[in-house]
């Protein structure tokens, strides 16, 4: 380690770079998580109501306003967490990945039914269980949605480290 010290902006230049996302995990009223399948994604094809936080915004409010214009649903706070995903860089995309898994709570099936999905990024939404969507994912997406609904129910936020890219 050099002991030169650099102004902010060269320092900065050295360190490493990532994504930030915010996303919401809902279930429906039998407890099943309710997942988007995306139309543009063949490497995550099911996700979570969210996406990569804009310039100038928080990880909550890019999981709110995505969810709207991805569903049409609006989620009130306060937040609450459920998990932070991290993920390496890889040959598909060349940062690393912070991501923020918020509880949107249940579903009721008036709700799911009532949902307006975006076509340019969405065409289907499913609501099922673990053990059924592990034929539908990744195996780290799965394990992801594993974490994430052990979290619900254990009321402690999950850390989940190993949603890296491909390498």
């Amino acid at each position: 380690m050099s002991k030169k010290w650099l102004p902010p902006e060269e320092f900065a230049a050295t360190l490493p770079k990532a994504t930030v996302f915010g996303a919401v995990f809902f279930t429906d009223e039998e407890d099943r998580p309710v997942h988007l399948r995306a139309t543009y994604s063949s490497a995550h094809p099911w996700q979570w109501p969210g996406g990569i936080a804009e310039s100038g915004e928080r990880p909550w409010e890019t999981a709110v306003r995505e969810c709207r214009e991805e569903t049409g649903l609006h989620v009130a706070g306060p937040p609450k967490l459920l998990a932070t995903v991290f993920g390496l860089p890889g040959k598909d995309w060349p940062l690393a990945t912070v991501g923020f898994v918020f509880d949107g709570g249940q579903l009721s099936s008036r709700q799911l039914a009532e949902i307006v999905l975006d076509p340019n990024e969405h065409d289907q939404v499913r609501a099922l269980t673990v053990s059924e969507w592990q034929d539908l994912m990744p195996s780290r997406d799965h394990a992801r949605l594993e974490a994430v609904v052990t979290a619900r129910h254990a009321g402690i936020p999950a850390y989940f480290d190993t949603w890296d890219w491909e390498v």
